[in-house]
């Protein structure tokens, strides 16, 4: 019979000296079904020179062993992230149940006709496809997401209104040709999500469903104890026109969030178009108004806009007005101008004031420059001056900055954060039951279109990060509900490790997820500076206080917690901890 503690060595493998810590410890397999260092395997590399680079949290998940690149865009999980990963998973389970959803588990390829039915094919995501031909011709898609696929299975077997509501959800792997893969897990060509998909006989039903998501999502973003925006969104190519981004506040991240310090209004800055009420003083002088050129797609229109000298023109403003507006367009006066020849469509010179340059415009207009301007440009009709409006209500046209009034509240500030963004709701409506003809028969026996929701959270963005967060000079900093192990349970000393095995099945007893650094060839401070890097929320140190009082050492970074507990206490105080964490 073998052992339960049996080195690599006995079975032939090479036997590691004590000096060698650094760059390797000597493995050994137990079998008695505990979590121990010494079964797992933890490949850390050697840290960068620090005075070189500065980690960040996605350098730290590749020297703490969670990760390796394959190629640009593409991570390989080791066991220490996979944990992680399958954590995320559970607890995103706990709250799909809640909602009464349904687990699935949806192929990764996908059928170009289906996306060629939805309109989604060569709509904004051409070049992002990884395509493929299987032997007779068929052409696939490594499925970026499942709209198409999941509303073609509920229309082959939903027919009835008294088959809703249904909630059917999964966590897969999803793919996506990134021009530019970056930042780690933040923006990859593989990467995993979660993806709810909800369905409902009525409009009025689908706006339920989607407000009890929403609750559901804060109810599991507020178990990872960690800081989050949510914000109003652009629903893109998703399609629907409601929308709400979940996000971690982050110096890294791509999106900018606004949010009023008062009303609690926060949205997306892609999304945000301010009104004058917010404006601040309005401008007399024309030295305090700057102007920008820009052309319509078609060539035939040169837009003029006039706004407030020092702001950052908002695309999103202007596009509201001037739909047809080109923002790829570099020197629009030059491309204008170049297109006088052969011309003899009428070509308009157009001018679009800000509410609160509109005195300093007047002034402007007078002395007859602008008109001057477009008749040197080739203008065929003079000046086309267009109303910053929208529904007849004013609206400004450069961005949000930091101390800008509310235009919600009137007494708030605004306030811009960078973050990345973990998670999405979408109200789908009818966008993709009507051209995959999902249809039931309603109350009154009568055909009607199903009405849908997408929500979902990027499990691997989530990995990088939370990584990136929490990350201090030290290593990674979990929470306590992601975190791969819990609670560390060290050996320092002469405590035995029949000691360190009791308090580790105690501490399991109570459900509490925990493993054993049993490195016998590793000294104390290198496995502690090796705990900080991999950032366990507890670690235990079963030293001398243990054999002359049966007491610990508990430290939490987190918390700046280093103290003395008995092991009666032990238990209780991990306890209490764990619910700030």
């Amino acid at each position: 019979m073998l052992h339960p503690h049996v080195p690599i060595s006995s079975l032939g493998a090479l036997r590691c000296s004590p000096q060698n810590f650094s760059s390797f410890a000597c493995r050994y397999i137990h079998y008695d079904g505990r979590n121990r260092l010494s079964n797992f395997w933890t490949p850390a590399q050697s840290k960068k020179d620090a005075s070189l680079l500065k980690e960040d949290g996605h350098d730290l998940l590749i020297r703490a062993g969670y990760m390796r690149q394959a190629h640009a865009g593409v991570f390989h999980l080791l066991p220490l992230g996979l944990r992680v990963q399958d954590k995320i998973e559970r607890l995103i389970d706990k709250h799909m149940l809640s909602l009464g959803a349904s687990k699935v588990a949806l192929s990764s390829m996908t059928s170009e006709e289906l996306w060629q039915r939805s309109g989604r094919l060569d709509k904004g995501r051409g070049n992002e496809f990884f395509k493929l031909e299987d032997r007779k011709g068929g052409k696939l898609l490594l499925s970026p997401t499942h709209e198409e696929e999941i509303t073609t299975i509920v229309a082959n077997a939903v027919h009835s209104h008294k088959q809703l509501p249904l909630r059917l959800y999964q966590v897969s792997r999803k793919y996506r040709d990134e021009a530019r893969p970056r930042q780690g897990l933040l923006r990859g060509r593989e990467f995993v999500m979660k993806d709810l998909y909800t369905f409902d006989a009525t409009h009025e039903a689908a706006l339920k469903t989607y407000e009890i998501v929403r609750s559901a999502y804060r109810a599991f973003l507020d178990e990872l104890h960690l800081p989050y925006l949510v914000a109003d969104a652009d629903p893109g190519n998703m399609g629907g026109n409601l929308s709400h981004e979940y996000h971690f506040a982050s110096a890294s991240g791509e999106d900018t969030i606004i949010q009023c310090d008062s009303c609690g209004y926060s949205i997306n800055e892609e999304l945000f178009i301010g009104r004058p009420d917010a404006s601040g003083v309005e401008l007399h002088g024309a030295e305090q108004m700057t102007q920008s050129y820009m052309i319509s797609k078609d060539r035939k229109t040169l837009l003029c806009v006039l706004y407030p000298a020092g702001s950052e023109l908002n695309s999103q403003a202007i596009k509201a007005v001037a739909p047809n507006t080109d923002f790829s367009v570099e020197n629009s006066r030059q491309v204008f101008a170049d297109g006088i020849k052969g011309v003899t469509t009428e070509r308009i010179f157009s001018v679009l004031c800000d509410p609160r340059t509109e005195h300093a415009a007047e002034r402007v207009l007078a002395t007859g420059d602008l008109q001057r301007q477009a008749s040197s440009l080739g203008a065929t009709f003079a000046l086309n001056l267009l109303e910053a409006k929208i529904h007849r209500q004013k609206i400004l046209l450069t961005k949000a900055r930091t101390g800008d009034r509310c235009h919600h509240c009137s007494e708030g500030k605004l306030h811009l954060h960078k973050a990345v963004e973990i998670g999405h709701t979408f109200h789908l409506g009818t966008r993709y039951s009507e051209p995959l003809d999902l249809r039931i028969t309603d109350a009154t026996n009568k055909q009607a279109l199903v009405h849908m929701g997408c929500h979902g959270i990027g499990v691997s963005r989530l990995i990088g990060a939370a990584a990136a967060l929490l990350s201090d000079e030290k290593g990674l900093n979990w929470p306590f509900a992601i975190a791969p192990f819990g609670t560390l349970l060290v050996r320092a000393g002469k405590t035995s490790a029949e000691d360190v095995d009791a308090l580790y099945d105690m501490l399991c007893s109570e459900g509490m997820d925990a493993v054993i650094d049993d490195r016998a060839d590793l000294p104390l401070g290198w496995k502690l500076n090796d705990a900080d890097l991999i950032g366990y929320p507890f670690i235990v140190v079963v030293g001398k206080a243990w054999s002359e009082r049966k007491a610990a050492e508990l430290q939490c970074r987190r918390h700046g917690v280093k103290e003395q507990v008995v092991a009666s206490e032990l238990l209780a105080r991990l306890a209490t901890l764990s619910r700030q964490l």
